[in-house]
């Protein structure tokens, strides 16, 4: 038993919010602007399960919860948004992302999408990598105005189906 992709439902309340802080724990600057975010995030998730499991994802590796990728389905079938997509620190650099990416991918364009989008940090260099080995291309760069005390853009990546 090695990767498996399992339902969001069938996970306790809190993982969602666990695995971000973890993913996200290399930086504290993360953690202080997005934590009330990653927690309405993960309640939102558990207190309606059918989307959850519908736009989302649990990543397993023998049965321990390393990642989850999410997406926002209201603008299909022009787009589909991947909010968030993250593995847990003990387990990065080891291809779960990418695998975690592809599979969302597969499931996203079963609802025939023109296209995904998905957003990152200009200080991300991984996760830029990443989203560009399975086809996404980078079309638009923001400032960052979301997280306090982090400077560089947002870079915009998509994905045409």
């Amino acid at each position: 038993m090695g990767i498996e992709f399992k339902k969001v439902s069938s996970f306790q309340r809190g993982i969602l919010f666990e695995l971000l802080k973890d993913a996200y724990a290399f930086d504290c600057r993360y953690e202080q602007s997005c934590l009330a975010e990653w927690r309405e995030f993960d309640n939102f998730f558990f207190d309606n399960p059918p989307i959850a499991d519908k736009y989302g994802f649990i990543t397993t590796l023998h049965d321990e919860a390393v990642g989850f990728v999410s997406w926002d389905p209201r603008n299909l079938p022009e787009v589909a948004e991947i909010g968030h997509n993250c593995i847990a620190s003990a387990h990065k650099g080891k291809g779960y992302s990418k695998m975690q990416l592809q599979e969302a991918v597969h499931r996203i364009i079963q609802n025939e999408v023109r296209k995904i989008i998905v957003t990152t940090n200009d200080d991300l260099v991984p996760a830029r990598r990443m989203y560009e080995s399975i086809g996404f291309t980078m079309y638009q760069t923001r400032p960052n105005q979301h997280i306090a005390g982090m400077v560089g853009e947002h870079l915009d990546y998509v994905y045409f189906v």
